[in-house]
């Protein structure tokens, strides 16, 4: 078998608590959602990419200073042979984030889990998506997956606001679980291009610094653009 693979380049981190860290980027192709203001369709709505074996992607990745990898797509936790995968990143030294919206649980090896709860403002209308818009519907919000990697592993969640109505979602959101910490928590504003970002964070970080919360400002899009490999 294997996994898709959309791309693998080395950067710096954009979001959360890794901001600024040299990392390489592993994102698979493949994806049980369909939001509508997504960044990488090419990894979810027209997913592309090759098929690599595990042995193939190690391979790729440099031994040097950056040793951090950040797993993305997509949604990472897709395929079977992710466990294996994070095995061997974990056996070469690697500290290991895995980017997930928080639906699928998997024994893996992983330093920091990054959940990015999908809010109502994720779904997107039948006109675009068709059965897609129900099928995400169903499953953007997967309580007991949530619990389950918040006790197995170190976390963050990174929430993309689109609106302040969604903040009061977000609060409603929190309560279903017990013992998140505000410092773990990071609002990002919803946008692919700087202009759209500032216009929300005059709203936004006011917000997080009130509730505890950290401001994400998405700095992968200030460094380089709205484009892949970044």
């Amino acid at each position: 078998m294997g996994i898709r693979i959309c791309e693998i380049y080395r950067s710096k981190q954009g979001e959360g608590r890794l901001t600024g860290t040299e990392s390489w980027f592993v994102r698979t192709s493949g994806c049980n959602l369909r939001c509508w203001f997504c960044d990488t369709p090419f990894s979810s709505w027209e997913p592309e990419g090759e098929t690599m074996s595990v042995e193939q992607i190690m391979a790729k990745l440099g031994f040097d200073q950056a040793r951090h990898i950040v797993l993305t797509g997509g949604e990472p936790m897709l395929p079977n042979e992710i466990q294996e995968l994070t095995r061997q990143m974990k056996l070469a030294g690697f500290h290991i984030t895995i980017e997930t919206a928080g639906t699928i649980f998997r024994d893996v090896n992983c330093d920091l889990m990054s959940i990015s709860p999908k809010l109502s403002n994720s779904t997107p209308d039948t006109k675009r998506a068709g059965q897609w818009s129900v099928r995400h519907e169903q499953r953007r919000h997967q309580p007991d997956v949530i619990r389950q990697l918040v006790a197995k592993f170190d976390y963050q969640f990174k929430f993309v606001v689109d609106q302040p109505n969604d903040l009061p979602e977000i609060e409603q959101y929190l309560e279903e679980f017990s013992g998140i910490r505000p410092e773990n928590i990071h609002l990002m504003p919803q946008g692919t291009n700087p202009a759209e970002l500032e216009l929300r964070r005059q709203w936004l970080e006011p917000h997080c610094d009130n509730s505890g919360y950290q401001y994400c400002p998405r700095m992968h899009i200030k460094w380089y653009g709205n484009k892949r490999g970044t």
